[in-house]
C-alpha cells in the first residue's frame, strides 16, 4: 500500500500563515522546519514535546509562593506575571496556543478569584490546560471542574447541599454554566453545527429543571488543606495556610477542608437532569463521574467544541461542513475514542478549508486577531526578554491606556466575546457573517490599541517597561526598505500585506534618513515605524 503523500507549504507565505494559527508567532527557522517536514509531521512533533515550564515552577521559582512581605499569597498580579511569561517566552509554542484557545472556552477570570494565593490558583488552571491541551476532552473536563480557581469563581467551593430548615439550596452558577458554556450549550445542534429545528423554532437542550438537577452534583466540594503548614503573614497579625491548597483538586471530605466540618454537604437527594438519574445515597465522587460521562458523551458536544475552536484558530465562520468533519473526529478519532482533543486541534488546522490557498485572499475567511495575541506574536518575534528577571507584566486590559485585553482575564465567564457575536450596521452584519472579536472593538480601543504601540514598540511604556526587545536582525537590513519590508510581511502576516500599504510602509520607512552620526538610532527607528504600522494596519488585524 502506498503511503499517503505529506502535504507541505507551497511557499514561506503559507508556512508563516500556517504557523501563525498553529502556535504563537512565525520564524524563519521553524518557516523552514515545517517546509520540510510537511504539516501533519511538523504537527506530531510539536505535539509530543513536553511543557518546558509550568506555571507552578515559575512561581516557586521567583519566590512567589512564600510568605514574606511581597504578600504574594492575596496579589493576582503575580498571576498576571506567571501567564505572561508563559505566553512571551519558552517553547512548547503549539501547545500554549492551544491552552489559550481553551482559556476562552473552560473560563476562568483572575479577576474573580477570590481566595487565598489568587496567583497558584490560576497558575494550577493554566498547567491543567498546558497538560490536557492534547489529552481528552472528558479528563480534561473533570480536572477543571475540580481546580481551586474554577471552584471560587463559579461557586463550587463551598457549595453546599439544601437545608429545609433555612430554605437553603444548591448554588446552581455551575451546574448551569457547564451545560450552557462546556458542554452542551443552549440549543441541540445537528452534527455540523447547524440548530435543531421543531416548529421552526430551535430546540432548548435544557431546563431550569435540569439545572436544579444537575446543582446537586457539585454540592460538597471545597478547598484541600489537609498538611497546610499554617504561618503568620508578614506582620505576624494573622495566620496564612501555604500555597498547595490553591493547587491542588477540590476534595469532597469535610475534615480535609480549609475549616474541617464532621459532615459531608454533598447532596444525597436523588439528581434528575438531561434524562439521567443519579440515585438517592450517591456519594460525590460517583455522582461526578456519571454526571461528566452523561455530558460528554452528548450530540451536541462534538459540533459545539468544533465551531469555537475553529473560530479561535482559524476563522469566524466556518462551513457547517467544516464543522462536521471535525466534530466526527470528536466523536471518533478513528481508533473509537471520543474527546481526542489532540486529534481535533489536527482536524481543525488540516482541513482543506484551513489550508486551502485560495482563503487568504477570500473576503469572508479569517479572524480578527485578539489584541493580546498581537502582543505575544510582537514579542516573540523581537526576541522579548525580561529585564528584571520575572516577566512583570501587569493587566493590559484598559481599552483606553493598555492593550484592551489581557490573557486570563475576561470580563466574565462569558469570555472577552460572545461566539455569535456580529457588529450591526456593518458590511459583517450585512452578509450575515459572525466576528466574535469585534466585540472588543470601538473608538477607544482602536486609538488607544496605536497609543499602547507607540509605547511598548521601544519598550519605554508602564505596565510592560520591563520587556525588551531584539531588533538587531531588521536594523541590518534597514537601509533596504524593501529588503526590510520583505521580512517583517512574511515574520507578521505571512505575506498578507497589500501593494498599497507595502507602499505606505515603505514610504515611512525612507522619511527616516540614516546619518552617519547616528546610523544605529536611524536604522533603529526605521524598523520601529515598519512595525508599528503593520501591527496597526487592517492587513495585519485581519488573519487569513
Amino acid at each position: 500500500m502506498t503511503p499517503a503523500a505529506v502535504r507541505r507549504p507551497e511557499s514561506d507565505g503559507e508556512a508563516a500563515r500556517f504557523l501563525l494559527r498553529a502556535s504563537l508567532y512565525a520564524s524563519t527557522g521553524a518557516i523552514d522546519q515545517l517546509s520540510d517536514m510537511g504539516f501533519e509531521p511538523w504537527l506530531d512533533s510539536q505535539m509530543g514535546a513536553p511543557n518546558d515550564q509550568t506555571a507552578q515552577e515559575f512561581l516557586v521559582s521567583n519566590g512567589l509562593e512564600v510568605i514574606d512581605s511581597g504578600r504574594h499569597y492575596e496579589r493576582s498580579n503575580r498571576g498576571d506575571w506567571m501567564i505572561w511569561s508563559q505566553l512571551l517566552s519558552g517553547g512548547n509554542t503549539l501547545r500554549k496556543r492551544f491552552a489559550l484557545a481553551l482559556s476562552e472556552y473552560f473560563v476562568v477570570s483572575l479577576n474573580s478569584i477570590f481566595i487565598t494565593w489568587p496567583a497558584t490558583a490560576i497558575g494550577e488552571y493554566w498547567d491543567i490546560l498546558n497538560r490536557n491541551a492534547f489529552g481528552n476532552f472528558r479528563d480534561l473536563l473533570e480536572e477543571i471542574t475540580l481546580c481551586p480557581a474554577m471552584g471560587v469563581f463559579l461557586n463550587t467551593r463551598g457549595n453546599r447541599k439544601a437545608n429545609p430548615a433555612t430554605g437553603r439550596v444548591p448554588d446552581e452558577n455551575y451546574g448551569r454554566e457547564i451545560m450552557q458554556l462546556f458542554t452542551i450549550g443552549l440549543v441541540e445542534l445537528n452534527p455540523d453545527g447547524t440548530p435543531r429545528m421543531a416548529n421552526g423554532q430551535p430546540i432548548e437542550t435544557y431546563s431550569n429543571e435540569d439545572v436544579t438537577g444537575i446543582a446537586k452534583v457539585f454540592t460538597g466540594y471545597d478547598i484541600d488543606a489537609a498538611d497546610a503548614v499554617i504561618m503568620p503573614d508578614f506582620t505576624g497579625s494573622f495566620p496564612v495556610r501555604d500555597a498547595r491548597g490553591s493547587r491542588r483538586p477540590m476534595t469532597s471530605d469535610p475534615t480535609r477542608f480549609e475549616r474541617p466540618l464532621t459532615e459531608s454537604q454533598h447532596s444525597l437527594e436523588e439528581k434528575s437532569f438531561l434524562g439521567l438519574t443519579i440515585p438517592a445515597g450517591t456519594g460525590p465522587e460517583e455522582s461526578l463521574r456519571l454526571c461528566l460521562d452523561h455530558l460528554v458523551a452528548h450530540p451536541n458536544v462534538g459540533p459545539f467544541f468544533a465551531t469555537q475552536m475553529i473560530q479561535r484558530l482559524v476563522t469566524s465562520n466556518p462551513s457547517p461542513a467544516y464543522v462536521q468533519r471535525v466534530a466526527a473526529v470528536f466523536a471518533n478519532n478513528g481508533q473509537g475514542v471520543r474527546g481526542d482533543l489532540g486529534a481535533v486541534f489536527k482536524a481543525i488546522l488540516l482541513d482543506d478549508e484551513a489550508l486551502d490557498p485560495a482563503n487568504a485572499d477570500s473576503s469572508v475567511f479569517g479572524k480578527l486577531r485578539e489584541p493580546m495575541l498581537r502582543y505575544v506574536q510582537f514579542a516573540r518575534t523581537f526576541n522579548a526578554r525580561t529585564i528584571g528577571g520575572r516577566w512583570e507584566v501587569g493587566d493590559l486590559s484598559n481599552q483606553s491606556t493598555r492593550l484592551g485585553q489581557s490573557p486570563l482575564r475576561p470580563p466574565s465567564v462569558f469570555n472577552f466575546f460572545r461566539p455569535q457575536y456580529f457588529p450591526t450596521n456593518t458590511q459583517i452584519a450585512t452578509q450575515s457573517l459572525l466576528a466574535p472579536e469585534f466585540q472588543l472593538v470601538n473608538e477607544i480601543s482602536v486609538a488607544g490599541y496605536v497609543n499602547f504601540l507607540e509605547g511598548v514598540i521601544p519598550g519605554e511604556r508602564f505596565p510592560v517597561a520591563d520587556i525588551a526587545f531584539d531588533y538587531s536582525a531588521e536594523a541590518a537590513l534597514a537601509d533596504n526598505p524593501a529588503a526590510l519590508l520583505d521580512r517583517l510581511d512574511l515574520l507578521m502576516t505571512g505575506n498578507q500585506l497589500t501593494t498599497a500599504t507595502r507602499d505606505l510602509i515603505i514610504g515611512a520607512i525612507e522619511s527616516v534618513a540614516i546619518g552617519t552620526s547616528s546610523e544605529a538610532a536611524d536604522r533603529l527607528r526605521r524598523v520601529q515605524i515598519a512595525v508599528l504600522l503593520i501591527l496597526a494596519s487592517p492587513d495585519y488585524l485581519i488573519q487569513k
